[in-house]
């Protein structure tokens, strides 16, 4: 028990005994040390984790399709979507506030220029025809009368006039037969004026008559059918005034938009191909009809209108359209028999500035930026005329996180 006892003393600090300098110095050695041991544990973490690289995937140059042979006109250089649109479509109405009595159309009819296609009421207007034809016949009568007390008149002046000359009559006389034959002159010509007035008045009815029966303005279909016998139809109010809508078939066309980046590809005259959504198999010959001389800043895109060379039924208004800008370069022997036109890679390996593009090389797990010259993009794949061999792997994905001689390492 004692020598626990001795050992315990043995062990026991002695706080009244002086600091020692060295301890502290020992001490504050020893921390140093500790936080560079730390500093360099995370320096190799670091360095090793840079030597593993930033993952990327990656994608394998392939060999683009062989060009176009003798039996093509030309190869795409451009693709583009869009909607069916008619040139030429209009929403037919009244020309005033009138209560709709026969439509004569139905949806899908053809109608011809000039044929019936609604009746309006024309109680009101052909009431107001009689009345005006009614005040004709009044201005009529009103002329006979100041024509015969015109004849009437005239003699008696005449007979005034040489009575005056014979002095037979004094001027004073003579001056009040002037007068009163002078305003029965004037008589026959107000009466004359409020007759035409009154047949101008006749023209205005039959005109607002004719509004009463609507007509197909040009030859075309009819795609809506907005309004009933019994209601009312104003052009005035929004949303409301019309009684059918007709399409020109002839007149439609492809509108699409064409990046900023890729306008200068398309030219007007331009040929072009057209393939619709419904009919996936069919491809339509087209033409560039116009590039719309304006950018839409919020799309960075141009409007281009496409023409169809050939007439087909089944086009209708709004259909969706795949369009490709067929390159109008001529044919020769040595274009038409290349076989191979640059390679194919995917979008999302490039990062395009017009013509040209930048892609990232595979180069001992190193990146290296690399300028190529753009093709025609087609759905996910995207050509590159030059500055890419085939076979040559390239960094895939978000690019923008990438940079010239950064390490990698490749994820599948």
């Amino acid at each position: 028990m004692n020598e626990k006892v001795a050992l315990l003393e043995q062990l026991r600090i002695d706080r009244s005994a002086p600091s020692d300098p060295a301890f502290g110095l020992r001490r504050l050695r020893r921390l140093v040390g500790l936080g560079v041991s730390v500093t360099v544990v995370i320096g190799i973490a670091l360095l090793w984790r840079s030597r593993q690289g930033v993952p990327v995937h990656v994608a394998i140059a392939q060999d683009a399709p062989a060009a176009p042979t003798a039996t093509h006109a030309a190869g795409s250089i451009l693709d583009a979507s869009g909607y069916v649109v008619a040139l030429r479509e209009a929403t037919v109405s009244g020309k005033g506030i009138y209560q709709v009595r026969d439509v004569l159309v139905q949806e899908g009819q053809a109608v011809k220029q000039g044929e019936v296609m609604a009746r309006l009421d024309d109680s009101n207007v052909h009431a107001a025809l009689v009345q005006a034809q009614a005040q004709v016949k009044q201005m009529q009568a009103v002329l006979t009368a100041a024509s015969v007390a015109d004849e009437d008149a005239r003699p008696i002046f005449l007979r005034s006039e040489q009575q005056l000359g014979d002095g037979l009559i004094s001027q004073d006389t003579f001056d009040a037969a002037k007068a009163t034959y002078d305003a029965v002159h004037a008589a026959v010509s107000v009466a004359r004026q409020n007759l035409l007035v009154a047949q101008a008045n006749v023209d205005v009815n039959l005109r607002y008559e004719d509004d009463t029966v609507i007509r197909a303005p040009f030859d075309g279909v009819v795609t809506v059918k907005t309004a009933q016998p019994g209601e009312i139809v104003s052009p005035q109010f929004s949303g409301g005034g019309g009684i059918a809508k007709i399409v020109d078939m002839k007149s439609l066309e492809v509108d699409v938009d064409v990046s900023e980046a890729y306008i200068n590809r398309v030219q007007p005259h331009q040929p072009a191909q057209i393939i619709l959504n419904a009919y996936p198999d069919s491809q339509m010959p087209a033409e560039v009809i116009a590039v719309i001389p304006t950018a839409d800043r919020s799309k960075a895109t141009v409007k281009v209108r496409i023409g169809f060379k050939e007439k087909d039924p089944r086009i209708v208004p709004d259909m969706g359209a795949r369009v490709s800008f067929l390159d109008n370069a001529p044919q020769t022997s040595s274009n038409v028999l290349r076989s191979s036109s640059g390679v194919v890679v995917p979008v999302t390996a490039v990062q395009a500035t017009g013509e040209t593009g930048t892609v990232f090389l595979i180069k001992d797990e190193h990146l290296q930026r690399q300028t190529v010259k753009l093709g025609p993009q087609a759905g996910n794949n995207q050509t590159i005329l030059s500055g890419l061999q085939p076979g040559t792997i390239v960094a895939a994905g978000d690019l923008e996180k990438l940079s010239d001689q950064l390490r990698i390492r490749v994820v599948q």
